[in-house]
């Protein structure tokens, strides 16, 4: 079958794309000519599945930002002619305490991910819905769900250890993050625990893995929750 040709970009869509940058405060007339809109409008399309408070999200902390530009180099062209894809790469492990922004940066890390122009397939979940979307029930298949995260190219598996736990939540974390670990799929996990209590919570085969495969980032400050509130 012949290629086809690439067709021109209609006028609706220069106008929205127009209407995107200003919303960001980039002037239209001083963007190269030679750029592509593609991640403009990659990160419309993120938006609606990212959570109302955080689609303004950055990933402004050092270290998560150096981890979406190693990510992004490391993404991969399925075919010749395909655009790179997100495809392995390292993990991060965000800790703090409540209020300190993890949720925050993992949403920024996302958002600067599919700006760079990459292909990004993800998914997010905290690990209490995780536990809740996995309980067998009439018509529901878990194990397929739990398939589906553990090889999504790229997750964040949010308030890792806030869960109450038993040996069936421990089993079904490793199980998550064993798979993850052993393809080297990149993972933007939050916790509020110290290193020693998530141990306990999420068990030694789990915290071994996560040793290994995330980059520690602490966020430190007060509760930004309270300080917006007061």
């Amino acid at each position: 079958m012949r290629d086809r040709d690439p067709q021109p970009v209609g006028e609706r869509t220069l106008a929205r794309l127009a209407k995107i940058l200003a919303s960001r405060g980039v002037d239209p007339a001083a963007v190269p000519v030679n750029d592509t809109p593609e991640p403009v409008l990659a990160l419309e399309a993120a938006s609606a599945r990212i959570p109302v408070r955080y689609r303004e999200a950055t990933a402004d902390h050092r270290q998560v930002a150096a981890w979406a530009r190693t990510v992004a180099s490391a993404a991969v062209a399925p075919t010749q002619r395909a655009r790179r894809q997100v495809a392995t790469g390292p993990s991060l492990l965000l800790v703090g305490a409540t209020g300190t922004g993890k949720t925050h940066q993992a949403y920024g890390a996302i958002r600067s991910l599919i700006a760079t122009g990459v292909g990004v397939r993800w998914q997010a979940t905290t690990a209490a819905d995780l536990y809740a979307d996995l309980r067998p029930r009439l018509g529901h298949d878990p194990e397929r769900k739990l398939m589906d995260l553990a090889r999504c190219p790229l997750l964040i598996l949010d308030d890792l250890g806030a869960a109450k736990s038993s040996e069936w939540t421990e089993e079904l974390t490793y199980r998550l993050i064993n798979r993850r670990y052993n393809e080297m799929l990149p993972t933007l996990i939050t916790t509020n625990l110290a290193i020693s209590d998530l141990r306990g919570a999420v068990g030694d085969r789990v915290a071994s893995r996560l040793a290994e495969m995330t980059e520690r980032v602490v966020l430190t400050g007060a509760d930004r929750r309270r300080r917006n509130a007061a």
